[in-house]
């Protein structure tokens, strides 16, 4: 076994989950509110479904990827519903300062966890950026089993390093935000994530 595939998908991992999108919004916001955990979780979601996507590349499962690039039109519908559900109720999310926190029970870390989850499954696209990477680095399909699974394993742990690297830095400034600062918190978020969702709707079009 080639170790240097563990680093290998230490760097993809990383490289998907670092640009700002929807999920690091949600992260950061959930982290300013809920905690470091609601953060945590949230952005673990998000690493669960990059391995999982990492796991069909990897292992060359053409007949997953294929059935879901050929449903991405419902996908993306889905996702862009959920999005534009996710940031009106942010935008209309009650701010709490470090005075009342707030934070996630069970139930509410379970949300934050599935709701990234599912946002980042909808999204197939990501299935072509794990397929043509795996494939240059010649580990879709052709390589061993136990390689394979160390660059998926890589992948995640890549990805939950930087929410827990992410969600770690924003928990550091948390006590500096009282209601109103969390009030525009929220309604900045909202609007971000809003955006991401109308534009995920717009995109159908093309």
């Amino acid at each position: 076994m080639d170790i240097t595939f563990f680093f290998r998908g230490l760097l993809i991992g990383l490289s998907i989950a670092a640009p700002v999108g929807p999920i690091g919004v949600l992260c950061i916001r959930r982290t300013l509110a809920e905690g470091r955990a609601a953060g945590l979780v949230s952005g673990l979601g998000a690493a669960t479904a990059d391995a999982l996507y990492g796991f069909i590349a990897a292992f060359g499962l053409t007949f997953i990827s294929g059935f879901l690039i050929r449903q991405r039109l419902w996908l993306h519908l889905v996702g862009g519903l959920f999005l534009c559900y996710l940031g009106v109720k942010t935008l209309l999310a009650k701010p709490a300062g470090p005075a009342q926190p707030i934070p996630a029970g069970r139930r509410g870390l379970l949300a934050a966890y599935t709701s990234t989850l599912f946002l980042t499954l909808t999204n197939p696209i990501t299935i072509l950026f794990f397929a043509g990477i795996f494939a240059g680095l010649g580990a879709a399909g052709g390589g061993s089993y136990a390689s394979a699974a160390i660059l998926v394993a890589g992948v995640f742990i890549g990805s939950a390093l930087w929410w827990l690297t992410l969600s770690s830095l924003v928990s550091l400034f948390r006590t500096r935000f009282d209601a109103r600062a969390m009030r525009w918190v929220n309604r900045l978020s909202g609007l971000v994530i809003l955006g991401f969702g109308l534009a995920a709707l717009f995109s159908l079009k093309g």
